[in-house]
């Protein structure tokens, strides 16, 4: 990448967190929600897998998600739709994956192309899969924060591993009623910590504190930084939504 194209995508991400800090997904709040419980099943799915893949594989640029494994979600839990090589995986989360205190945790509407990086695919990727086996099971959002509490104090989920990132860079996602798509961004995991060893959220930081992990169940903190394109190389406009 030349120098140019560094600076300019830099100036665009301290200028779109300036912009967008009142939209980002994680502080959308309302006091009553409209997504009291689970929807029927049929809501969450996606009728056309190849649709699904499709948006999966947007989370990334083609030159990562071409070549990642891409799970879709059935009615018992991700399977998966086409095996990779590169070690990467791309999915579309459901609402679920948000902050258990978030008015949209049961949004049937919400779909959020994800693709892990392989340190992400093997120790974040996990709790996606263990999170919506809960859901699928009937659980209530306290049993299912519990159940991930649970699987974590047993060693039933992996410990984080360093490096693990994860893109959101597609322009088809649907994050949050207000958020719509939001924008492109980049997640990193690191162990639980305070937002200022990343200098998150502070003024004129690109950088967010995403609140769905921070060790309230997962011993997690997920760091996001908002970048200039989408999967697709097309620039972000101010009208994000």
């Amino acid at each position: 990448m030349n120098r140019n194209r560094v600076a300019t995508i830099t100036i665009g991400t301290f200028a779109l967190v300036a912009i967008l800090c009142a939209a980002w997904p994680g502080r959308a709040a309302d006091a009553k929600t409209p997504y009291p419980n689970m929807a029927p099943l049929d809501q969450y799915l996606m009728a056309d897998r190849d649709a699904e893949i499709a948006l999966a594989r947007s989370a990334a640029p083609r030159s990562i998600s071409s070549d990642a494994t891409v799970m879709v979600l059935g009615r018992h839990g991700y399977e998966t739709a086409l095996e990779g090589k590169n070690g990467f995986v791309c999915v579309v989360e459901r609402a679920w994956m948000g902050a258990f205190d978030s008015p949209e945790f049961w949004n049937a509407k919400n779909r959020g192309p994800s693709c892990f990086n392989p340190q992400a695919a093997r120790s974040v990727l996990p709790i996606t899969l263990k999170r919506t086996d809960l859901a699928l099971a009937g659980l209530s959002k306290a049993q299912i924060m519990d159940g991930i509490k649970k699987a974590f104090q047993n060693k039933e989920l992996p410990a984080l591993e360093p490096g693990a990132m994860t893109y959101m860079m597609s322009k088809q996602g649907r994050l949050n009623d207000r958020a719509g798509h939001w924008v492109p961004h980049l997640m990193f995991y690191v162990p639980v910590t305070d937002n200022m060893t990343w200098g998150a959220d502070m003024t004129g930081s690109p950088v967010l504190t995403n609140p769905h992990f921070n060790g309230s169940p997962e011993p997690v903190t997920e760091f996001m930084v908002p970048v200039s394109e989408w999967s697709d190389g097309t620039p972000v406009s101010t009208d994000h939504h």
